[in-house]
């Protein structure tokens, strides 16, 4: 079965395991103390031009609501999209934690400064604000849900105005390799880091196993690490997350598996747009979204592995697909050849 249905149904990078294999028989220290873990967290704040601190968790829902409960007092909520990943497809992880999630308007999955002062100022006079769960922290995704991005400007003015009302900025990065790869230098580690007050730069979808590293570049929260471990969120053998971001911070690895995803996405977006199909928004990422027929999803599913985002008319579906480390030429070539075979 072809695969395009995500950028996580594969192994780890070649690269990345032989790394795994070639530490595989030393016995190293626990709970994330081991040479790797802290070699892999110099070389992520070298990379993003940080003293901050970072912590290496299992996966992006964990990760999520971690930080959020740690950035919150009890009464306190989360302000996002309405599209935002923890507002969508996260299973209310968020909300099972104690903590509301507030939706703002989304466009193309973006987070508008504007709208966020705007919903600030509202929050502030209304008289009866005590009464509700009280705006605690701002979350934004890079790239979005829909693939989109936030330019390094428009990240700039959304951390001002979280300034500007004492709210700390959270940046999920599950995917910001890609969204760094796609935006022709206007993003970087850097920017990201000094954008915000926490984000993390994802492994499980950019050529790990598993793995989300979190970086605070003004220092982590008291007792961090004792709420990663409350959450059941801290591996024993912390070196399985530790070497493999060893690895992807080793000789650009991590860049370099994301650009190729982004050249793979490119030339799977031109082979579409040649076919005479329709996007259903305008992602620079290694997602793209496509309208299809009704008819012809029934058809393509046959064959293809893809994600069946949702119904965009009564006769056409918006679908999903991928591209990551493992995509190849010929994988495009084989796209290509089905699509032409559709009867």
């Amino acid at each position: 079965m072809l695969s395009f249905e995500c950028d996580y149904n594969n192994g780890a990078h070649p690269d990345v395991m032989r790394h795994l294999i070639a530490t595989n028989g030393e016995r190293t220290a626990t709970y994330g103390f081991d040479c790797y873990s802290e070699q892999a967290k110099r070389k992520i704040r070298e990379a993003c031009q940080t003293e901050g601190d970072v912590f290496l968790l299992g996966g992006g829902t964990q990760t999520n609501a971690v930080v959020i409960d740690a950035m919150l007092r009890s009464f306190e909520a989360v302000v996002t999209v309405e599209t935002a990943h923890i507002a969508v497809h996260e299973a209310g992880a968020i909300e099972h934690c104690g903590h509301k999630v507030i939706t703002l308007p989304s466009h193309e999955g973006r987070l508008a400064a504007d709208d966020l002062r705007r919903f600030m100022q509202e929050f502030l006079a209304d008289e009866s604000r005590d009464h509700v769960a009280q705006p605690g922290m701002v979350y934004i995704s890079l790239p979005t849900e829909l693939g989109t991005l936030y330019s390094a400007r428009e990240l700039s003015e959304i951390h001002a105005t979280c300034r500007e009302f004492h709210l700390p900025l959270f940046i999920d990065g599950a995917r910001l390799g890609y969204g760094i790869a796609a935006s022709q230098g206007d993003l970087s580690l850097p920017v990201v880091a000094r954008s915000c007050d926490v984000f993390y730069i994802g492994g499980t979808k950019v050529g790990a196993l598993c793995g989300e590293a979190v970086v605070f570049p003004k220092g982590a929260p008291r007792g961090f690490f004792s709420l990663v471990k409350q959450h059941g969120a801290l591996f024993a053998k912390g070196r399985l997350l530790g070497v493999q971001f060893d690895a992807l911070f080793t000789d650009g690895l991590y860049l370099r598996i994301a650009g190729h995803a982004i050249e793979m996405a490119r030339r799977l977006r031109t082979l579409l747009q040649q076919m005479g199909y329709r996007f259903y928004i305008d992602s620079p990422t290694n997602q793209q979204f496509v309208i299809l027929p009704n008819e012809e999803v029934r058809r393509l599913e046959q064959q293809v592995e893809f994600t069946h985002w949702g119904p965009y008319d009564a006769d056409h579906f918006v679908c999903r697909f991928v591209t990551s480390w493992a995509t190849t030429e010929a994988d495009l070539a084989a796209l290509e050849a089905i699509l032409d075979n559709q009867e």
